[in-house]
């Protein structure tokens, strides 16, 4: 069950088919918004799966952005969301943070995500703002 840092294109891809069931079947988000540059093993983002009875259940991502970690397209399939999987993804990607000598982490929450990454320590940071038409607000937190 702990997520792993993806290595190979068929591991991607298994990222990939969980954020377009999440994002553009669950929630409507454009396949040509969910997916960009850093959707490659370029070493310019790292991405993360998360594993339950074998199964790739989950995902994210972590890339350098203004000297912090930015942690991005968090997602676990909907079976899967009871288990605290999603706290084992968000530890994963601070630490890959960590691991980067990076200080501080920030993602754009969905709002009704933001009690979840508060019980983590990430504080609001912004006002509410809308992405791929669903409203999200940054949060950050202080790792080091």
């Amino acid at each position: 069950m702990n997520p792993t840092k993806i290595a190979t294109p068929e591991e991607l891809e298994s990222a990939f088919s969980i954020r377009r069931k999440v994002f553009v079947e669950e929630q409507g988000v454009s396949l040509a918004d969910e997916f960009d540059e850093f959707d490659r093993l370029d070493g310019k983002c790292e991405h993360i799966l998360a594993y339950y009875d074998g199964e790739a259940v989950g995902t994210g991502r972590i890339r350098t952005v203004e000297g912090m970690g930015k942690l991005e397209r968090i997602c676990l399939l909907e079976p899967y969301r009871k288990f605290g999987i999603g706290r084992q993804i968000i530890a994963a990607l601070e630490e890959i943070a960590l691991e980067k000598g990076l200080p501080k982490v920030k993602l754009h929450g969905q709002t009704h995500a933001k009690g979840f990454y508060e019980k983590l320590g990430y504080e609001g940071a912004s006002a509410e703002f809308m992405e791929d038409g669903i409203p999200h607000v940054l949060m950050t937190k202080s790792i080091k």
